[in-house]
């Protein structure tokens, strides 16, 4: 018998997560094989109609269901709290959306291509997705302490713990001996590589527009928050 608090919303965002590891990391691991028939361009576009819907349901769905299930523990009154989580949230946006990503080629304006990257965020964490999405749910479980918001929590770590290896294990088929080197020079731990010499910090490779952008984003986040949980409680899911 299941218990009480233990919602049906619990495995379907378990499903919902599955759907979109499968649908973002499957279409990344045919990266090659696609863009060899139809062309990068092509393959972006498709890539992107298939990931962004399942992306934005997922999205949606977490939102309504937050406190779904088991109230595991509640500091929202606590002082201090919310500051918390707020400067974790702007971190973790700029780990997640870092300023090596060409938006003219995520959007394909650009060719797109896939790069070694190794510099600015890239030097703190070969992965810093992965460490992004860790700090972000790091903050939205403390905030929220609900049972459904950790199972989504942990799902999301999984995937893109997973995503660390399939990563790797992409770019070192495509690159060989020059990933290897990269490997190296890199960590996926945050800061290791800095600690332990390989690495060093270039702060100039920080002032780029894409990390302007980011500051704005999280300024009209913080703006919109209320809106957009209005918004998405409007779509009965």
């Amino acid at each position: 018998m299941l218990i009480s608090w233990f919602t049906p919303s619990h495995f379907v965002i378990l499903g919902l997560q599955i759907a979109f590891a499968i649908a973002h990391s499957g279409g990344a691991a045919l990266r090659p094989w696609a863009e060899k028939r139809i062309g990068p361009r092509l393959y972006r576009i498709f890539f992107a109609l298939v990931s962004l819907p399942l992306a934005v349901i997922l999205i949606i769905y977490f939102f309504n269901h937050r406190y779904d299930g088991w109230q595991l523990w509640q500091v929202q009154d606590v002082p201090g709290v919310q500051i918390i989580v707020w400067v974790l949230s702007a971190i973790s946006f700029l780990f997640l959306y870092p300023a090596t990503f060409n938006l003219l080629e995520i959007a394909a304006i650009q060719k797109p291509q896939v790069h070694l990257f190794e510099t600015g965020i890239m030097r703190v964490s070969r992965h810093p997705q992965m460490v992004g999405q860790i700090i972000w749910c790091v903050a939205h479980t403390l905030w929220i302490g609900t049972s459904f918001t950790l199972i989504t929590s942990i799902g999301l770590v999984l995937h893109h713990l997973f995503g660390v290896w399939h990563g790797d294990h992409r770019l070192q088929q495509r690159y060989g001996e020059a990933f290897t080197l990269v490997k190296q020079r890199t960590s996926i731990i945050p800061f290791q590589a800095i600690i332990d010499g390989r690495q060093s910090l270039k702060w100039v490779e920080f002032l780029r527009p894409a990390y302007l952008g980011v500051a704005i984003f999280v300024g009209l986040l913080w703006w919109l928050h209320p809106l957009l949980l209005v918004a998405t409680n409007k779509i009965s899911w």
